[in-house]
């Protein structure tokens, strides 16, 4: 029915003003807990990602061995708190301050920690959730869960798979903590009591209540591999750029956004406006597609929500000994930098470096006799230091085996070769060149990794050979085969442990004394403070949304083209995503009989339709009945023309007649056309009525008094 279209603006909706309402629900914790936000657009409630704060893990014990002095009978001893109140009174325990150690941890089957603001709001009154990243995905089984959650969920179609894949990998390594401790005897664990929080050591105490200590009930049981298979059910991928559309009024897509395989941006599309999100990005990428910024230009608003950029700069101040160094700060660069800097090649080179000097410490490790440890944190840096090693090796001519535990690798792996849209320029090139598009699959076909779903699967018994080199998960290293690993090697000053993190100090406290060799390297995670404001030049929305923080990193010029808001977690902004016109889809064959009035006090082109007015796919339709094709319809003028004057311009067509009724205050005029047909015009204040019996004459003569008239 549209095959044919042009676009034509509608005049009466210039200066159009729209807003929304948009609030920030956390701000988050890096990569692993992105941020979320709630946003109000057109009366649709929108969530953005549902993440889960995986890095309160390390309040929790791993699961003891026989060799762990459990400190339950201790910390929940009744006896052993009623002699504590007797001495210094039970209002005063939680001013003595517990030492930290290994003992001081949660020995306990885990909670997971979830968006604190989130509860707040009734899960059945959000209509969509954007999933903005595989990580973004982790809390979403909470939400698919609840009584009355419908919303639509849009993922981009690999986030959707690699998110599936680390949320049944999380319910089967958490299985360890349930065949441990068994099935919880109430639905309130006991380490979230008020009496046992108030004598843990701070540093868990904040942990679990947050700094504010109003985090207490973000905490929820795990949801089961069901829940996960339910949550999948309800989503609705969508692959690179494709438009979805939401209740006939928005539209939908994703980009790039360069962090990681799926990783993406939104933009979100409507008759009165529309806005950009911008998450977690990154201009390069070794494996995942780079940032497509170009997309998100010329917006009605911006909501910047890249807080890995501020995170990391904050993590690499409280760096330790272990961290690699990283390059100075990059000079601000140029609008012309931003065009070209899809290929930069000082990132690349940054990020090669560490690669090698990763790689080189690992082979170093090996050659002494010691064994290489790589908890498997994000995909994107340990597919290419798996890369970067398995080189390494071969060049070294050693023969090291190489692990990878886990009970999703195979699935994993597998995938990689089948989502090129979201890979970088130069993995798709070796795709259509019919090379691997990553160096493991080679390496497995030549036996030299294995990958096997557990720890103590036979394939790995049988073939175990020490050193090596094992890549597993989990980064919080309090759960799944990392821990059994760690425990064996921790005591070994000549094995290596390498982490793609900040090294927190609870995070190697249940291994302690540690003898191993501690490798921390952090790779970018989101734009460098340096590039946001020529970015935000370039991309030129009329409004920008900050997070306060970047109020004290960046000084934002007064000549800037777009207005700037900032916003704090918990509190509700207006967001204004004006649209200078709206757009009108109609048919080619009804455009070309149009005729347009020029009003030159306003520069705009105005023509009178009469028809139907639709909305289709968040676009506005006009549907002119056939009847009404070549309808001329009538004027509306401010008053009657100067008789003489359209007597003048009728002569120059040739057309003779005489006025008929033309009375000085009259409140209508009269013209008799009888050379070279019959006609008959009456112009009066409120209408103009052509009568002939030729159509052609009739719209001959209703341009001439259109010219005239003073109006449409």
């Amino acid at each position: 029915m549209w095959q044919h279209n042009v676009i034509c603006h509608l005049a009466m909706n210039k200066g159009i003003s729209s807003s929304g309402l948009f609030t920030c629900l956390s701000k988050g914790g890096g990569f692993h807990f992105p941020p979320c936000h709630m946003l109000n657009f057109h009366g649709i409630r929108i969530l953005v990602d549902c993440p889960l704060d995986l890095s309160a893990l390390r309040a929790f014990s791993p699961v003891p061995t026989a060799l762990d002095c459990l400190p339950v009978e201790v910390s929940y001893n009744t006896d052993g708190n009623r002699f504590l109140d007797s001495m210094i009174g039970p209002g005063k325990r939680q001013k003595i301050e517990k030492l930290l150690d290994a003992k001081s941890l949660l020995f306990a089957e885990p909670w997971y920690k979830t968006v604190n603001n989130l509860h707040l709001w009734n899960a059945s009154f959000i209509d969509v959730v954007l999933i903005s990243n595989p990580m973004g995905i982790m809390g979403l089984p909470f939400l698919t869960r609840m009584k009355g959650f419908s919303a639509k969920i849009y993922i981009t179609e690999a986030s959707a798979r690699l998110g599936q894949l680390m949320m049944e990998d999380l319910v089967s390594m958490h299985g360890e903590f349930r065949q441990f401790y068994g099935r919880e005897e109430s639905n309130f664990p006991s380490w979230l009591r008020q009496e046992e929080l108030e004598i843990l050591p701070s540093e868990l105490r904040e942990i679990i209540l947050g700094k504010d200590g109003v985090e207490f009930g973000s905490w929820m049981p795990l949801y089961s591999a069901a829940d996960v298979k339910n949550c999948m059910l309800n989503i609705h991928s969508l692959n690179y750029a494709e438009e979805a559309l939401y209740n006939g009024t928005l539209v939908i897509k994703a980009f790039s956004s360069g962090i990681e395989i799926g990783s993406c941006n939104w933009i979100l599309n409507s008759p009165k406006g529309d806005i950009a999100y911008l998450s977690g990005s990154s201009f390069i990428s070794g494996h995942a597609m780079p940032f497509d910024y170009r997309s998100l230009q010329g917006t009605g608003a911006l909501i910047f929500s890249d807080f890995l950029s501020l995170t990391d700069a904050q993590d690499s101040d409280d760096g330790d000994n272990y961290s690699v160094p990283i390059a100075d700060k990059l000079l601000p660069m140029s609008d012309q930098d931003l065009a070209g800097f899809d290929h930069s090649s000082e990132e690349n080179l940054e990020d090669k470096k560490k690669l090698i000097f990763i790689s080189s410490s690992a082979i170093d490790c090996v050659k002494q006799g010691g064994s290489v440890l790589i908890p498997i944190d994000r995909l994107g840096p340990i597919l290419l230091l798996l890369e970067e090693m398995s080189t390494s090796l071969e060049a070294s001519d050693m023969k090291v085996p190489v692990y990878i535990i886990s009970s999703v690798a195979d699935e994993l792996l597998a995938l990689l070769n089948i989502i090129p849209e979201w890979l970088c320029k130069q993995r798709q090139e070796k795709l259509f060149a019919g090379e691997p598009l990553f160096a493991h699959i080679k390496l497995l076909e030549e036996r030299k990794i294995h990958v096997v779903p557990a720890i103590h699967s036979h394939e790995l018994l049988t073939n175990w050979r020490e050193p090596c080199i094992v890549f597993c998960p989990h980064w919080s290293l309090r759960m799944g085969p990392v821990v059994q690993l760690l425990r064996r090697w921790c005591g070994d000053p000549k094995s290596l442990l390498i982490l793609e993190d900040v090294l927190n100090p609870l995070a190697l406290l249940p291994f302690q004394p540690i003898a191993m060799n501690v490798l921390q390297c952090l790779f970018p995670s989101g734009i460098r403070l340096q590039k946001v404001q020529p970015l935000l030049k370039t991309l030129q929305p009329k409004t920008v949304l900050c997070p306060e923080e970047l109020k004290l990193q960046i000084n934002f010029s007064s000549d800037q083209s777009f207005s700037v808001l900032y916003y704090t977690e918990a509190e509700t902004l207006k967001v204004p995503y004006r649209r200078d016109s709206s757009e009108l889809k109609i048919a080619t064959d009804l455009a070309s009989q149009f005729y347009w009035k020029m009003f030159k006090k306003e520069e705009i082109n105005v023509t009178k339709l009469k028809g139907e007015l639709l909305m289709e796919n968040s676009r506005h339709h006009l549907l002119l009945n056939n009847d009404n094709k070549t309808s001329l319809g009538s004027l509306i003028h401010r008053s009657l023309p100067d008789s003489e004057k359209l007597m003048a311009a009728l002569s120059k067509m040739s057309i003779s007649g005489v006025v008929r009724h033309d009375m000085g205050d009259a409140k209508s005029l009269v013209i008799d056309i009888q050379d070279p047909y019959k006609a008959l015009i009456e112009i009066g204040l409120t209408s103009t009525t052509i009568t002939t019996a030729d159509q052609n004459v009739a719209s001959s003569i209703y341009k001439i008094v259109d010219n005239i008239l003073d109006g449409v």
